[in-house]
């Protein structure tokens, strides 16, 4: 393959700080005849080269100088827009650059790095709704509260530039500058450095897949995004076409940056089925390769994440295996399979879903839709991988999108009660696959996550609205989706984790959450990666279901009843004698068990399991394979 090399070090796209108040600017800009850097004081000329990178070296230029590009086109007047690959927009999306000087940062996070995948309970939030502040110290501010609770990674929505300072985080267009409402990349980097001292890992959910609207001046410079293909949120991104491997240098200096710059642990990318690359070298493994390099360089391991509706193994099995070579994929089956157990929800997508039983199969082949027929898609999906290893899979019972995308922004704490929160929660953190919590779910958060933005033009306004409004014909949800753009919407969803201190519902079920990831290290069957796949075994019509693990001399079963009534589960070749490890329904929970542990020495055992409840039961044998 030939493509223009990455460039990692001070030659790399945007203004790179060299020390002595020099600083080295480059773009690429194959629209412009020429390009100017416009300093406070002066307009520099780059030099131009024949590919379309224009780049200089200037002196009396400190960081935290502000600066733009000029471009000169045929044709057309000259225009001063902010650098793509900048680093920093103090101003935000149609303000200046400003010059960032990564290397003045004191980091003390020598030697940090995350546990194994199968070790981690990642936690999924966002930074402007997670505490009053909306800003990385305010994340800082709550670090003690995620180390009770026990989770090893923070994954933070995008902190990519976006207009304003009220979004998901999805319309951000300037992919290495982090949101300067948030505070910016020192802001970030505190953030990393307080996490790491508290033991936690950062993962950024980045986005690839497409751009922004607002603030989105790319195709003034060159080809970054392509008509040849569609994307459902904006123009697609330009990685295989003419031009495409300056684009993809300038997407993987992004993330390789944040790596460098940041000492970020991992990664999330968002909607990888929207990237489309007929290239030989996917873009998906190219950007892994580049940062765990750099991670590598840096002496720590870097786990990348994709998120996928394609059910493929593809993305995760390993590049001398024909994949992309990335360490795990989201797996949305569980979190639907569970919604519809638990809720009976049957529109839109969740007609796909039977509920409980799904997870048989998914425990069997690592997706629900394994070379099955999707009603909703009206096609089939997938293909099976039993041979991937449960921790290549992050699971969820609530998420951003399960949560925000729903009309009301309404959570499990409105959509079921305390017995069926608990149900939830024991599923996922018991299940082996790779866990992730949202931000809010460990102590019942009521208040909802809502979909907003803040646009400053009036048209985009209207669209937004008036696509939210088309994304849920498919639901039967009942009432009027709140305006996105109203700062009302951003403020009903701020959380508040004060009240896991309240006594009462919110209380019990933080300890309820807590009790369940310290079971979850523990019992290393609940999530050992080397262990023999679990056993399934499901009620038919019923929402129920049962799986058994056998290790080295000792072995668990995990059952679930997600109805309101009491179901008895017979579970062949399973001898006792069983120790009880864990009941949802037991009193301490607020449940209204306990669980009676079976005391059955034949090898079938007959399980009742009382309504919205999950056990875990555990034997002990000496000698062999339980």
């Amino acid at each position: 393959m030939s493509r223009t090399p990455h460039h990692h070090g001070s030659d790399r796209l945007g203004a790179t700080y060299l020390g002595g108040n020099r600083t080295r600017f480059e773009c690429w800009a194959p629209s412009a005849t020429s390009v100017e850097v416009v300093l406070d004081d002066r307009i520099v000329p780059l030099e131009a080269h024949d590919d379309g990178r224009h780049h200089a070296t200037v002196p009396d230029v400190p960081a935290g100088s502000r600066y733009r590009y000029r471009l000169h086109r045929p044709g057309h007047d000259p225009l001063d827009r902010p650098d793509p690959a900048s680093r920093w927009q103090p101003d935000g999306v149609h303000g200046p650059s400003a010059v960032d000087d990564p290397d003045v940062f004191a980091w003390t996070d020598d030697g940090f790095t995350p546990p194994p995948l199968f070790r981690q309970v990642i936690y999924e939030l966002h930074v402007g709704t997670f505490s009053p502040a909306g800003t990385f110290d305010g994340v800082i501010d709550r670090l003690p509260h995620l180390v009770e609770l026990g989770v090893t990674s923070i994954e933070l929505l995008p902190v990519w530039q976006f207009p304003g300072a009220r979004n998901w985080g999805y319309d951000g267009v300037l992919p290495s500058a982090v949101q300067d409402s948030y505070g910016g990349p020192d802001g970030l980097r505190r953030l990393v450095d307080a996490a790491h001292a508290a033991g936690i890992g950062v993962i950024l959910d980045v986005v690839h897949n497409h751009l922004g609207p607002e603030g989105n001046y790319l195709d003034d410079f060159g080809p970054y995004t392509t008509d040849r293909y569609t994307s459902p949120w904006g123009p697609a991104m330009n990685v295989d076409g003419p031009g495409a491997d300056h684009v993809r240098r300038w997407i993987v200096e992004s993330v390789v940056g944040f790596v460098r710059d940041h000492h970020i642990d991992g990664f999330r990318l968002d909607a990888v089925h929207g990237i489309i690359d007929q290239s030989a070298v996917h873009l998906l493994e190219e950007l892994t390769t580049a940062a765990k390099a750099e991670g590598a360089r840096l002496g720590k391991q870097i786990q990348v994440i994709a998120e996928s509706d394609l059910c493929d193994p593809k993305l995760i099995r390993p590049v001398d295996e024909h994949g992309f070579g990335l360490d795990a994929q989201w797996a949305d089956d569980f979190h639907h399979a569970v919604h519809v157990g638990l809720t009976g929800e049957d529109d839109g997508y969740y007609v796909d879903y039977a509920g409980l039983t799904d997870l048989g199969a998914m425990l069997r082949d690592r997706y629900v839709f394994a070379g099955r027929y999707s009603p909703y898609r009206e096609r089939t999906v997938g293909r099976p991988a039993p041979d991937v290893s449960y921790d290549r899979f992050v699971v969820c019972v609530q998420n951003h999108d399960q949560v925000g995308n729903r009309m009301l922004g309404e959570r499990l704490s409105v959509l079921t009660d305390a017995d069926g929160q608990r149900f939830a929660a024991a599923m996922l953190l018991t299940s082996p696959f790779v866990p992730m919590l949202f931000m809010g779910e460990e102590y019942a958060e009521p208040a909802p996550f809502q979909y907003f933005v803040s646009h400053g033009d009036d048209d985009l306004q209207t669209a937004v609205r008036e696509g939210r409004r088309a994304e849920f014909a498919a639901f039967a949800w009942q009432g009027e989706a709140p305006d996105p753009n109203d700062p009302a919407t951003f403020e009903r969803s701020r959380i508040d984790v004060g009240l896991a201190r309240q006594p009462g519902e919110h209380a019990a079920m933080f300890a309820f959450y807590r009790h369940l990831i310290e079971l979850r290290r523990e019992l290393p069957l609940l999530h050992d990666p080397s262990a023999p796949d679990p056993v399934a075994t499901a009620v038919p019509g019923r929402q129920a279901i049962a799986w058994q693990r056998p290790g080295v001399g000792e072995a668990i079963i995990v059952a679930a009843n997600a109805e309101h009534d009491a179901v008895t589960l017979d579970l062949e070749d399973a001898p006792g004698p069983w120790t009880m490890r864990f009941d949802s329904s037991d009193p301490r929970w607020g449940g209204g068990g306990p669980t009676p542990a079976p005391d059955a020495q034949s090898p079938t055992l007959q399980l009742t399991v009382p309504g919205r409840t999950v056990v875990v039961l555990h034997t002990q044998r000496r000698g062999g394979t339980a």
